[in-house]
């Protein structure tokens, strides 16, 4: 039975989120992109121009250069190819020994400007993280825009033979997000392991396309999602139906308890949805953070207690919900 008022995430918890070390540092350039899709987020289109800052993206390098604690960097978008700044970071993040996972919408490989990108990733041996929320073409159209299975298909190609998927040092991995719901017949997200083996096999078949994991990410009530739950009378209720399905299991698994979520500002958040959601982190005392004062500071791990909302739900909701896909 679906409960008709939502509970503070908070009071979900046997104890407050505390914060972990830092070893992932998930960067968001902005919002520029070539796509406009449905689920999105981040809002991103290819009329924003939000991108990140000279002055931010020389904070940053010096920040990864600073913390050799930060084993991962994750750049994001908009299209984070697209944004100022992005192979300075790329290039920063390797330079020390770091891995770095750029989000890749994959269509952006065919626009003017941009051909040279899988070559370059293969080059740097970057972790590509691809969007393709559905194996079937008119699914994914209908939440991307027309073209883009086809066009993601072929960068897929592209991608594999350059050795991705194949190659241990290329690692290609793919993510899943559900349609959003029309009616209140919500649905969790399937089995990451069936739904994997089903799109492998659904594409070495049919395109000859490998790849090496797929993530299974809860569309959560931010951004797009969200404006789209609230025109349909959907909002509460999806919020509803995640409370429902919390699972305490997935909380120690959440990606926000080790990383920081950095906007084009140079703005710290816990994690992307609380970025998107502007709820910034707060040190003990309040203080919000920036690049800047992290790196007056000499350390990382100035955040004592995560911010919390109900969209949290999203990610704890059964078998959870990360960047990384299935949280059990």
């Amino acid at each position: 039975m679906i409960q008709t008022a939502i509970t503070p995430f908070k009071q979900k918890l046997a104890s407050a989120l505390t914060k972990k070390s830092i070893t992932v540092l998930q960067i968001n350039l902005g919002k520029r992109c070539n796509l406009a899709c449905t689920h999105c987020h981040v809002e991103a289109s290819p009329k924003r121009t939000e991108e990140l800052s000279p002055e931010t993206c020389g904070q940053l390098i010096e920040l990864i250069h600073k913390f050799p604690q930060i084993q991962i960097v994750d750049l994001t978008g908009g299209a984070p190819e697209m944004n100022y700044g992005f192979k300075p970071l790329l290039e920063a993040a390797k330079k020390t020994g770091k891995q770095v996972i750029v989000r890749s919408n994959l269509t952006i490989y065919f626009e003017e400007g941009f051909s040279d990108i899988p070559e370059y990733f293969a080059k740097n041996k970057v972790r590509v993280v691809a969007s393709l929320p559905c194996y079937l073409a008119d699914n994914v159209d209908k939440m991307r825009g027309h073209g883009v299975f086809d066009a993601s298909i072929k960068a897929l190609q592209w991608l594999n033979n350059l050795g991705y998927g194949q190659d241990q040092n290329l690692i290609l991995d793919l993510v899943f997000n559900p349609q959003l719901p029309k009616n209140e017949n919500f649905s969790l997200t399937p089995n990451q392991i069936k739904l994997e083996e089903d799109y492998k096999n659904f594409l070495k078949e049919n395109f000859n396309v490998v790849f090496n994991n797929l993530f299974t990410i809860t569309n959560l009530p931010v951004g797009r999602s969200k404006l789209a739950l609230e025109r349909t009378k959907l909002y509460a209720p999806y919020l509803q139906f995640l409370e429902s399905n919390f699972n305490s299991s997935t909380v120690e698994h959440l990606m926000c308890l080790n990383e920081l979520s950095i906007d084009y500002l140079g703005h710290v958040y816990d994690c992307d949805f609380n970025q998107m959601m502007n709820l910034p982190a707060k040190t003990p005392t309040g203080e919000h953070l920036t690049v800047a004062k992290l790196l007056e500071s000499g350390t990382l791990d100035l955040i004592h207690e995560v911010q919390t909302a109900s969209y949290c739900y999203g990610c704890t909701a059964g078998t959870g919900s990360s960047c990384g896909g299935s949280l059990l």
